[in-house]
């Protein structure tokens, strides 16, 4: 078996027999947008995170108190995430099988290519898991609240140039700057929760 280029696409041909060869081209576009996909849904699951953790060390300086609310954000937004995701693809599966039907192509070979809505919920939930484990361990292990903080700050930081330059490589986009982009987001997402926050504690509230 050898890979080819064939119209622009990877293909598959048997050198052995070429007159059975038939173009298998993988649809590397739809992968990539899956990669992507799973790409934001770790940058969201990080940035709120890491936000909601920062958020709330910002009134209770208390290490539990940060990796509690962190793992919460952990849970519920990768439920969020599952369910948002689940709907989306039922959805847009509802609709495809609409069009196979009004074609006369139910139970055709088009119909299995149809994406799964539990694939794409347990894939987003996934990814969101892996952005939000970043500074629950980050912080978990450190009882000073100055060093924490600047832990988790650091770590995102770190975490969000690598999402914004694998997002930037699978979207063909510029990598610097979509790195500062994203880097940049994700700092005015934890500093605006953390100076509310502030605020908050200040005010007595």
């Amino acid at each position: 078996m050898a890979m080819n280029v064939v119209d622009g696409k990877l293909a598959v041909v048997d050198a052995e027999n070429p007159a059975i060869s038939a173009e298998s081209p993988f649809d590397l576009a739809q992968r990539a947008n899956w990669l992507r996909a799973a790409v934001l849904g770790a940058n969201d699951g990080l940035v709120s995170t890491a936000s909601l953790m920062l958020g709330v060390g910002a009134v209770k300086a208390d290490a539990r108190a940060m990796v509690i609310s962190g793992f919460a954000g952990l849970l519920a937004g990768a439920c969020s995430m599952a369910i948002g995701e689940f709907v989306s693809v039922c959805s847009q599966r509802d609709v495809e099988l609409a069009q196979l039907e009004s074609d006369g192509k139910r139970g055709s070979e088009e119909e299995k290519n149809l994406p799964s809505p539990v694939q794409a919920a347990a894939a987003s939930a996934l990814a969101f898991s892996v952005g939000a484990l970043v500074p629950l361990l980050a912080a978990g292990f450190i009882g000073d609240f100055r060093l924490r903080v600047g832990v988790v700050i650091a770590v995102a930081t770190a975490a969000l140039a690598t999402f914004g330059c694998v997002g930037a490589v699978l979207g063909r986009a510029h990598v610097v700057r979509s790195c500062a982009r994203v880097v940049i987001g994700g700092w005015a997402a934890m500093s605006v929760t953390y100076g509310l926050m502030r605020l908050f504690r200040a005010s007595g509230i």
